[in-house]
């Protein structure tokens, strides 16, 4: 007899790849959902069963999840894990005229923040994960939580630091310095060829968040325009991986005592109704990050943990656990990497621009909402 159905597999898989990256925690409404609708649902979706079958469902999420962001991250993955290894040899040999211990390459920087960022949340999932979970895997807990969350949301964005608002400021300007080059550049003869009248192919069309390119929507609205419509796909995606790039440039000059800062937030993730990106990228900010890089550094960050959170836990889905359940577990598994892969595409564009508040606002509504609904109906 199996312990979940295929549509409990697609229902909480989908939901599991949007709001892990949403800053509405996957854990939490993964809590909720099943408690909500009641039933064999609530019976075969149960975080804090210490041999729940739920346990290898959830393994095979996370790591579907993790390969979405893989996917969309991939040629930045490639870049500071490049700048990894080549950190090894600058520590073996030191190049003239630097210390052994003194990395200069941004993505070597951005690699060692990375791990060091990583590390406090690894330890404490390690040694407390089983705990967090059995104790603080209810409903009425991750409903609690939930309102907590929207209450840190809510509140990052308000008393943001002046430090923070300035380096929103300051991406702007440097954008919209570039988008003056490039209508300057395309007025030049010769503009409309091909390789000519641009300062770089990378560089294409790439103005300041919510301005766009120099066909774009009217500036601070982030809604491209026609041209931006016609735009070939290429061109558009030249223009996020440069400013990708631009971003791990700030960011790894923001230090590996402050990554470490904002890393030890993921911890409160592991109480369900929490969110990861959300608390990681309200840290960030608090350190002085734009909104944009905070989360993008979130996104980078959430990666590993979320990948070791499933590999390490793939015994459960082939042992005991996942036995008479592997079909459900991959289409599961699919509709979250779908999810994962489309959330993160759309949120590292929407933060350019806008709020964490609107989150903050429906983890507040749905929080109470559950809060009354499980304490006053069932």
């Amino acid at each position: 007899m199996t312990h979940l159905t295929y549509l409990e597999a697609a229902v909480v898989g989908l939901v599991q790849g949007v709001s892990e990256l949403f800053p509405v925690s996957s854990l939490g409404h993964n809590v909720l959902i099943p408690a909500i609708i009641g039933g064999s649902w609530a019976k075969d979706l149960n975080v804090a069963a210490p041999e729940s079958p739920y346990l290898a469902f959830i393994v095979g999420l996370h790591v579907a999840t993790a390969i979405a962001l893989l996917i969309y991250f991939w040629r930045d993955w490639i870049r500071i894990i490049g700048g990894f290894f080549t950190s090894l040899g600058q520590f073996a040999v030191p190049a003239p005229g630097t210390r052994r211990f003194s990395l200069t390459d941004p993505n070597q920087r951005l690699a060692w923040m990375v791990i060091l960022a990583t590390i406090p949340v690894g330890l404490v999932g390690l040694v407390a994960e089983h705990q967090f979970r059995v104790i603080f895997g209810h409903p009425i807990y991750a409903a609690g939580f939930l309102v907590i969350n929207g209450l840190i949301l809510i509140a990052g964005e308000k008393f943001r630091r002046r430090k923070s608002l300035a380096a929103d400021e300051e991406i702007a300007a440097a954008q919209r310095t570039q988008r003056a080059r490039s209508l300057s550049a395309a007025a030049r003869p010769g503009a409309g060829q091909p390789g000519m009248g641009q300062p770089g192919a990378a560089r294409a069309g790439a103005g300041p968040p919510g301005a766009g390119p120099p066909d774009a929507g009217p500036p601070g609205t982030g809604r491209p325009g026609a041209g931006r419509h016609a735009a070939s796909q290429p061109v558009i995606r030249n223009e996020e991986v440069a400013l990708a790039i631009e971003s791990d440039q700030r960011l790894s000059r923001v230090g590996y005592i402050e990554a470490v800062i904002i890393g030890l937030a993921q911890i409160l993730a592991l109480l369900a109704g929490i969110s990861r990106d959300g608390v990681t990228m309200v840290a960030g900010m608090v350190r002085g990050l734009s909104r944009e890089d905070a989360a993008r550094f979130a996104f980078l960050l959430a990666t590993p943990v979320i990948l070791a959170a499933g590999v390490l836990k793939i015994p459960d889905l082939f042992g005991p656990l996942g036995k008479g359940i592997h079909g459900p577990i991959l289409l599961g598994s699919i509709l979250s990497g779908i999810g994962a892969y489309l959330s993160v595409r759309f949120l590292v564009r929407y933060f350019r621009t806008r709020t964490l508040t609107p989150f903050g606002i429906y983890c507040l509504v749905v929080g109470f909402a559950s809060l009354v609904y499980l304490g006053l109906i069932k």
